[in-house]
This record gives C-alpha cells, structure tokens and sequence, in this order.
C-alpha cells in the first residue's frame, strides 16, 4: 500500500458534509486576519456552520472563484502556537488560488501547511458504500 492512496469514498464523504452545510463567510477575500494584519485571506474564507473539525470548532473552508458542489482539495496544518492540526476544504479553487493559499497558510515559522488534492482512484482495500 501508498503512503497515501486517493479514495473517491473519501471525497465523497466530505462533498456531502458539504453539501448539507450552511458555509459561512466570515473573511472575505483580501481582508486581514483577525490577530495578524500582516495575513491577508487570498480567497473567501469561512466555515460550515454544523460541522465540528478536530478543534472542536466548526469545520474551515477556503472558498475560490470557480463555481462547484464538490471539495477539490483539503489542506492540513501544523500550528505550534495552538498546538493543533487542522484540516481545512478548498471548494471551486483555481490552481493560482490553491498556490496563493499555501503561501498564506505557510508564511510563517508556526504554522506549516500540506495539500491533498481530489482524485477519482479506487485503492483496492476500499469497500463500496
């Protein structure tokens, strides 16, 4: 087995958290970042508002330009001032969007960011839903 091997259940998992969610938008694109006005979100970026992440908070999106239903990729960080990871969605976002935002989330020396992106790939240990 892959160190790391696309599920499409996976992906379809999250499309559905999704999808029965209300997303919230609480920062817009180009605004700054509540702590840090040196952040400057290159995307909208919010929240479902019923979910709940690992932090116990709800589950964070970054929202881009296109138009889509389904969940292109996640990210996962590593922040050692909140000792915390955390996954966030990337909903309808371009490939120069996607670059802009692993330059946002890994800018500074805390906080440290990878990206998974969406594939279709079956593994062969995966069981049908």
């Amino acid at each position: 087995m892959n160190a790391y091997e696309n599920n499409a259940f996976f992906w379809q998992k999250l499309d559905t958290l999704y999808l029965s969610s209300q997303l919230v938008i609480d920062r817009p694109k180009n605004t700054c970042h509540y702590k840090y006005s040196n952040l400057v979100y290159p995307v909208d970026y919010g929240y479902l508002s019923d979910s709940t992440g690992s932090d116990q908070s709800p589950i964070d999106v970054f929202k881009g330009s296109i138009k889509s239903t389904k969940v292109g990729a996640i990210v996962v960080t590593a922040d050692i001032l909140k000792r915390d990871c955390e996954a966030k969605l990337l909903i309808g976002c371009s490939e120069e969007e996607i670059q802009n935002i692993l330059v946002f989330l890994n800018q500074t020396e805390f906080q440290k960011a990878v990206l998974l992106q969406r594939g279709d790939e079956m593994p062969d240990w995966a069981s049908a839903d």
